[in-house]
C-alpha cells in the first residue's frame, strides 16, 4: 500500500510539473538572450572547453612558479637493519689472540624525524619559463574571448536563419491566403457568366503550389530551430518562440582603415595570436639561459637516532652551484627547437593579420550590397504588389482575364522572397562586420 501511494504522489507531482511547465508556455527567446544562454560557462560545448583550457594553462603557470618558490618537506623514518661489513670493504684485523672483529653487524634500529627545504636563488631560465606561463595564460584568456565571440556569431547567424524561416512560412501563408482569395474570384466570375474553367483550374493550380511551398517553409522551420537549440547548448525538446524579426539597422559608415585599425585593437583572437608569439620568444629565451649557471639553497633539520630517548639534533645547510658543461647536445636542440617555435608564431601573427584585413575588406563589401539589396527589393514589393491589385481591379471588371492576376501573383510572391533574402543577407552581413571588428557581443 505504501508503495502505491508513492506512486499515486509521484504521478500528481509530475502532472503539477507539467501543469506550470504548460502555463509557462515556450521559451520568449531575443537574438541577444539567445547569445547570453549560449555564451554562459554551461553554455555552448565551445564555450565549457575554452573555460577549461584556460584552467588548465592558469595550472600551468602555477607549476611554473613554483620552482622559484621555497620546497619544505618533513619525513619520518624508523628501520631495522643488518649490514654486511666485509661486503663495504670493512676488514679490520686485531692483533688479540681469540678475538676476531665482527663482519655482520645488527639488527639496530636507526630514527630519523627531519624537516628539509630548498629555495632557488638564481635561476633565469625559470624565472623566463615563468614570465612565459603568465602570457600562456593571458593567451588562453584571449582565446575564450574569440571562442565566445564566434560561438554569439553562430548563435546570432542560426538565429537569423530561423528568423528567416519564420518570415517564409507568413509569406507563404499570405500567399495561400491570396490563391484561395484569387480562386473564390475566378468562381464568382464563372457563375457570373464573365469567367471559364480553365481559369479556375488555373487557380487551383497556384493554390496547389502555394500550398506545397508552405509544407516545405514549415519544415524548413523545424530545422532551423532545432539547430539553434543544438548551437546555444539547450535540450532539443525545448519550445522557443523567437521574438526578434528581420529588420533593416543601419550602420554607421566607416573607411577600411578605419575598421581594420579596430580590428586589429579589439579582436580576441589577434590579441591571442600576439600574446602566444610573445610567450614563444619568453620560452626560446628561457631554453637559451639553461645555458648560465644556477644557485640553489638548501638545508635540514632533525633528530637521529635508536630511538626517541637517544635521539640527538643534526642539521645541513649549504648552497649549490650548478654549471652545464655538456649534455650531448640537447640544450642545442631545444633551443633550435624553440627558436623555431617562436619563428612559426611570427609567421601566424603575420598570416591572422593579413586574415583580419581581408575579413574587414570582404564583410565591408558584402553590407554595401546587401544595403543595395534591400533597397531594390522594397521597391520591388511596392511595384508588385501595385500590380497586383490593378491586376484583380481589371479582372474583376471584366477587362482582362485571370492569366493576369496569376502572373501578378507570382511576381509578388517573388518581391516578398526577394525582400525577404535580402533582409536576411543583410543582417548576415552585419554579423559578418561585427565578427570581423572583434565586436559581435557589443553589437548584439
Amino acid at each position: 500500500m505504501k508503495f502505491a501511494g508513492m506512486l499515486v504522489l509521484a504521478a500528481a507531482l509530475a502532472g503539477t510539473l507539467a501543469a506550470q511547465s504548460s502555463d509557462r508556455g515556450p521559451l520568449q527567446l531575443s537574438l541577444k538572450r539567445a547569445v547570453e544562454i549560449a555564451i554562459q560557462p554551461e553554455g555552448n560545448t565551445n564555450i565549457q572547453l575554452s573555460g577549461e583550457s584556460l584552467k588548465q594553462a592558469q595550472m600551468r603557470s602555477a607549476e611554473a612558479r613554483a620552482a622559484l618558490l621555497p620546497d619544505f618537506e618533513a619525513s619520518i623514518g624508523d628501520r631495522s637493519a643488518t649490514t654486511n661489513l666485509g661486503a663495504l670493504g670493512i676488514n679490520v684485523v686485531v692483533p688479540i689472540p681469540g678475538f676476531h672483529f665482527p663482519t655482520f653487524v645488527g639488527p639496530y634500529t636507526t630514527m630519523d624525524a627531519r624537516v628539509t627545504g630548498s629555495q632557488s636563488v638564481f635561476d633565469f631560465s625559470s624565472i623566463r619559463r615563468f614570465q612565459a606561463s603568465k602570457l600562456g595564460v593571458s593567451a588562453a584568456r584571449s582565446d575564450a574571448d574569440s571562442t565566445g565571440d564566434r560561438v554569439a556569431a553562430d548563435v546570432a547567424r542560426a538565429y537569423l536563419t530561423a528568423v528567416k524561416t519564420d518570415a517564409d512560412v507568413d509569406a507563404a501563408e499570405a500567399n495561400v491566403t491570396l490563391s484561395q482569395a484569387v480562386l473564390t474570384l475566378a468562381d464568382n466570375q464563372k457563375k457570373a457568366g464573365t469567367g471559364t474553367g480553365i481559369e479556375i483550374t488555373r487557380a487551383k493550380v497556384q493554390l496547389a503550389n502555394d500550398q506545397q511551398h508552405l509544407l516545405e517553409a514549415r519544415n524548413a522551420r523545424r530545422a532551423a530551430h532545432l539547430r539553434l537549440l543544438r548551437v546555444m547548448g539547450l535540450r532539443l525538446d525545448t519550445d522557443a518562440e523567437l521574438t526578434d524579426k528581420l529588420l533593416y539597422v543601419p550602420v554607421d559608415a566607416m573607411t577600411i582603415e578605419q575598421a581594420k585599425a579596430q580590428a586589429l585593437e579589439s579582436r580576441p583572437d589577434y590579441k591571442a595570436q600576439q600574446e602566444r608569439e610573445a610567450n614563444a620568444r619568453l620560452s626560446a629565451s628561457a631554453t637559451k639561459l639553461e645555458r648560465l649557471p644556477s644557485v640553489q639553497a638548501f638545508g635540514d633539520y632533525g633528530a637521529i637516532g635508536t630511538g626517541l630517548n637517544n635521539a640527538l639534533p643534526t642539521r645541513t645547510y649549504g648552497i649549490s652551484v650548478r654549471v652545464p658543461v655538456f649534455d650531448g647536445g640537447k640544450r642545442d636542440a631545444r633551443r633550435a627547437e624553440s627558436a623555431s617555435q617562436y619563428r612559426t608564431e611570427r609567421v601566424r601573427t603575420n598570416d591572422l593579420k593579413e586574415q583580419v584585413e581581408l575579413d574587414v575588406r570582404l564583410a565591408l563589401d558584402e553590407l554595401k550590397s546587401a544595403e543595395d539589396e534591400v533597397k531594390v527589393a522594397k521597391e520591388g514589393l511596392e511595384l508588385a504588389d501595385n500590380e497586383l491589385t490593378q491586376a484583380r481591379r481589371r479582372y474583376e471588371g471584366g477587362v482582362t482575364n485571370s492569366l493576369e492576376v496569376t502572373d501578378a501573383q507570382t511576381r509578388l510572391e517573388r518581391a516578398r522572397d526577394n525582400q525577404t533574402v535580402a533582409l536576411y543577407s543583410y543582417n548576415l552581413a552585419r554579423i559578418d562586420l561585427a565578427q570581423a571588428l572583434g565586436k559581435v557581443r557589443s553589437m548584439l
